[in-house]
């Protein structure tokens, strides 16, 4: 497995295309690897996410994928090819070191739903019944992942209403694909975790966690903990 990073120019047209669409982001990611390379497979599968940095003025594009990757045509169409910020590193040796009872810093953007079971609304719909609904708000979509890190091999540091763990980013996208459109409720996680099972937090970190992987969501990363790398409770 390999990690990588690429350094967007949101001044290019190209990059304006990437960010705004998905979809063309799947699409310039799928185009890193030929034909013969794997997908999704036992090892791990093709995850990304686009990470903007408010506060140095950066967006990165981050990739976890079975192959190693060539992001030559995203650097020259929409990052700086003249000083060309673009790294891949073996994921093996973080994958290697994880285990039981460890403390990470994380991020991850995911796509938080629910299986409606009973119509909430002011006038019953049964045609709600069973579809699959985005979490509305940053309480529900904190409780999504909370409700959901056991199996994946983690547990939110904290406990109650003092989970360690912050909500951002939290909209609802729609962009053509295909003959259709898509929409998602998406929102971005940052917080701390301990590791509960080694073998399933490795599954996470290359597998993925929630659905639209496709779509930019579902890559879990992990840092060392440093003072103030979380922040309590949940934000806008």
């Amino acid at each position: 497995m390999y990690i990588s990073r690429i350094a967007l120019n949101p001044a290019r047209l190209e990059a304006k295309k990437l960010l705004a669409s998905p979809a063309c982001m799947h699409s310039a990611v799928e185009h890193a690897f030929p034909p013969s390379s794997p997908r999704n497979d036992s090892e791990g599968r093709i995850l990304w996410r686009v990470d903007i940095l408010k506060e140095s003025h950066q967006i990165w594009l981050y990739v976890v994928s079975p192959d190693k990757p060539d992001f030559s045509h995203v650097v020259e169409q929409a990052g700086w090819p003249l000083h060309p910020e673009w790294e891949t590193r073996d994921y093996q040796p973080l994958l290697g070191r994880i285990a039981l009872g460890q403390h990470w810093a994380f991020r991850l953007r995911a796509n938080p739903v629910r299986k409606v079971k009973n119509d909430l609304g002011r006038s019953e719909n049964p045609a709600v019944i069973g579809k699959i609904m985005g979490e509305v708000t940053a309480a529900q979509q904190l409780k999504w992942l909370s409700d959901r890190a056991e199996q994946y091999g983690f547990s939110i540091d904290g406990s109650g209403d003092d989970l360690q763990c912050q909500v951002k980013n939290r909209r609802k996208e729609r962009f053509r694909h295909g003959n259709g459109t898509v929409t998602l409720s998406t929102a971005q996680f940052d917080g701390n975790l301990t590791v509960t099972n080694a073998d399933l937090f490795r599954k996470a970190l290359t597998h993925g966690i929630g659905r639209a992987k496709g779509f930019g969501c579902g890559l879990l990363t992990v840092a060392p903990i440093h003072v103030g790398s979380a922040a309590k409770g949940t934000s806008e």
